[in-house]
């Protein structure tokens, strides 16, 4: 057992399926207590987890991209305190699709949800992180400039290019600030976001994510990094 994730205290925001929902049953798995979100007020896989967690998964219903209720999230944890908050929502889209051919409101969402929802979750929820907790976000490989040489995914890759600029800027504000700063690369895996191409599962992705986000706390300053725990480029 992870001697760091046992007895911890994750919020995981978007756990709902796919890498949020593995994310969740593997801090559960590692002896954690995690509060964690979904977005629609339907029964999902995380549901089914939280009858066999033994107590330790709690589920509250928040739809990113509303502020109302990132702040009234914010509201029902009053006096709570995490060791980590994990922002892991976000959406992607068609890889063909370039700036020649996407629409306005396609572009919107994916800037919206993928870079400006996940920091003003950080900005609003943040505060509930103890001084030698880890903030996270997932970020993705695809959001390197420098290691865009094929292309693809044009628009999702400025989305996480967006976000990782943003949260470079969030960690320039809060220079003194003790916390470990994370931006995640999780890899290509195996999900409904990354198709059933992808070159890796669920299991050879998450556990590793968990085991680098863990090995950060007490690490301030801000990293990318990818789920091995390399660091990726910007």
């Amino acid at each position: 057992m992870n001697v760091v994730s046992e007895n911890a205290t994750v919020l995981l925001i978007g756990a709902s399926r796919g890498l949020g929902h593995a994310l969740a049953a593997e801090y559960i798995d590692r002896g954690s207590h995690v509060v964690a979100t979904v977005r629609g007020p339907g029964r999902t896989a995380l549901h089914d987890l939280r009858q066999t967690a033994g107590g330790r998964l709690e589920i509250e219903h928040v739809d990113m991209n509303a502020p109302e209720q990132i702040h009234a999230l914010r509201e029902r944890l009053g006096a709570r305190r995490f060791d980590l908050l994990f922002v892991n929502a976000g959406v992607t889209n068609r890889q063909e699709e370039t700036t020649a051919d996407v629409t306005t409101d396609e572009f919107t969402r994916l800037m919206v949800t993928n870079a400006l929802s996940p920091m003003r979750v950080i900005e609003t929820l943040g505060g509930l992180v103890d001084p030698d907790g880890t903030v996270a976000v997932m970020s993705s490989g695809q959001g390197s400039i420098a290691n865009n040489e094929r292309g693809g995914f044009e628009i999702y890759r400025a989305s996480k290019s967006a976000l990782n600029q943003l949260m470079r800027s969030y960690a320039a504000r809060h220079r003194d600030d003790p916390r470990a700063l994370l931006l995640m690369a999780p890899g290509w895996v195996k999900t409904d976001l990354g198709g059933p191409n992808a070159r890796l599962s669920i299991n050879e992705s998450i556990p590793n994510l968990v085991t680098t986000v863990d090995a950060q706390r007490g690490r301030s300053g801000l990293q990318y990094l990818d789920y091995l725990g390399r660091t990726v480029a910007w």
